[in-house]
């Protein structure tokens, strides 16, 4: 246990002080943050992830983190051509087409480490209509030769 100062007086007091011995002062104790549950995390935060781990083909991504990217991915795509059709733009098309390139390599990453979640091989997103259908199987229980679920902690 450490020591902390008090906010009205500045004067030294222990970290678990409800009041300041010295002032009277109430003390707002400090309290360490929760830690975040395995399925905590907003529309953002796992539709970004696939661009934090742009190249990471290791591991696993559960469904939620595949799908919201790619609804991210078409909602901008969708938004770059809307306003292109509306100003007559080019440059709109273009930097549509250049978003779709960049997000080639997250994309295909995001493919296979959610196959992985699955316990299957990466290999699989070659086989058009058939990854479509193992991209929708819910994650595996517990810990696969690919690591931990993302999903299920052991």
């Amino acid at each position: 246990m450490g020591m902390v100062f008090c906010r009205a007086c500045g004067k030294e007091l222990h970290e678990t002080a409800p009041l300041c011995p010295h002032c009277g002062a109430p003390q707002a104790l400090a309290s360490k943050p929760a830690p975040r549950s395995v399925d905590e995390g907003g529309f953002f935060d796992y539709a970004l992830r696939p661009l934090t781990q742009y190249a990471v083909f290791q591991g696993r991504a559960r469904r939620k983190e595949y799908w919201y990217f790619y609804l991210l991915l078409m909602v901008v795509n969708f938004v770059l051509g809307f306003l292109s059709g509306v100003f007559d733009s080019s440059g709109l098309s273009i930097l549509s087409a250049l978003l779709m390139l960049a997000a080639l390599v997250p994309s295909i990453a995001a493919g296979v480490r959610r196959l992985h979640d699955t316990n299957r091989s990466g290999w699989w997103l070659l086989l058009p209509f058939v990854n479509l259908v193992l991209l929708c199987f819910d994650s595996d229980v517990g810990s696969n030769r690919y690591g931990p679920s993302p999903k299920y902690p052991d």
